[in-house]
């Protein structure tokens, strides 16, 4: 059997107009997480103004532990203090179970405050 899907962590990044997509790839955890957080606190946080949206696209995401959900927590206040909105895409079936079980996708992925 051969399995193809990478478990290596990548991200990409692209900003368009007032949003940001970001990719990711690989196992999203402990040794990983800081680099997510990190990349889109760059973009919020860099010249000109901040996104409006801000999109995770999961649809290579292999893996995912508590300091990966921790991540997306934290990428969500930094951005909600801001003003955009979250977005988690292509969500695997097991990250769409971590969400639900720890009842976080509605504050996820729910409008800014204010």
């Amino acid at each position: 059997m051969n399995d193809s899907t990478s478990t290596e962590f990548a991200l990409d990044l692209v900003r368009k107009s007032d949003s940001l997509y970001v990719r990711v790839s690989g196992d999203f955890d402990y040794d990983t997480c800081d680099e997510l957080v990190e990349a889109v606190t760059g973009s919020l946080t860099g010249d000109g103004s901040p996104p409006r949206g801000i999109r995770l696209d999961f649809g290579g995401l292999t893996y995912i532990d508590s300091s990966g959900l921790s991540a997306l927590l934290l990428v969500h206040r930094q951005a909600s203090a801001l003003g955009a909105t979250l977005f988690l895409d292509n969500r695997p079936d097991f990250l769409e179970r971590m969400l639900q079980i720890t009842n976080v996708l509605d504050h996820l992925t729910g409008p800014p405050p204010g």
